[in-house]
């Protein structure tokens, strides 16, 4: 007798079941909606990704760390300095690894400068897996520079600037790597600037 009174206690009247019908349709709708959203989020931030992907500070994927172009320079480590304080010779002119200032000066701007910048500004730079293009032109090369900041523009993570006494016209450098030619050669600076851009081999190329 007890257990029919608790069937029936149990028992769900007509209104109760339609009631418990229309809450479980409106929670598959929630539930609907809620995934519909976020689907649509997701591939709203896949597209905003691909648009800024190329201006991120961080490279991502497993970009291997390239032997070339360019002549590889055994590096002279990564040893930060002050302004004060001198330190041994480059291997490299301009240099490729080695010491380099940590303060306000360093790394630069990644821009297109009109004075040339110390080489202890540059290796920071090049510590951040950047890239660097320089020229030596004496006597002035105004098409040389406007076809050099032409490819500098076009790039990620590239100091271009003046370099006084390079010993050739034109002269390319990542993280113990270099590239030195006196003819203008497109094809060349543009390999070399896509190989070495946030390559692994620099120490910190993940930062900006």
């Amino acid at each position: 007798m007890a257990t029919e009174d608790r069937r029936k206690k149990d028992r769900q009247t007509p209104s109760q079941a339609r009631a418990a019908r229309r809450a479980r349709r409106q929670r598959r709708k929630r539930f609907t909606r809620l995934a519909a959203l976020s689907a649509v989020a997701s591939i709203a931030l896949l597209f905003i990704f691909s648009l800024f992907a190329g201006s991120l500070p961080i490279t991502l994927g497993s970009k291997d760390a390239p032997d070339g172009p360019g002549e590889r320079i055994a590096s002279q480590g990564k040893t930060h300095i002050n302004r004060t304080e001198s330190h041994p010779p480059y291997s490299t002119v301009p240099a490729t690894s080695g010491w380099h200032f940590d303060d306000y000066s360093a790394p630069a701007r990644w821009d297109i400068y009109s004075e040339a910048l110390p080489d202890e500004v540059l290796v920071h730079n090049l510590e951040h897996g950047g890239v660097g293009i320089h020229y030596d032109c004496p006597d002035g090369c105004d098409d040389l520079v406007a076809k050099l900041e032409e490819i500098a523009s076009q790039a990620t993570k590239v100091i271009m600037s003046p370099y006084p006494n390079l010993g050739s016209k034109i002269a390319l450098t990542a993280w113990t790597f270099i590239d030195k030619f006196d003819e203008f050669d497109e094809e060349r600076i543009k390999a070399f600037v896509n190989a070495h851009v946030s390559s692994p081999n620099a120490p910190e190329y993940l930062l900006r």
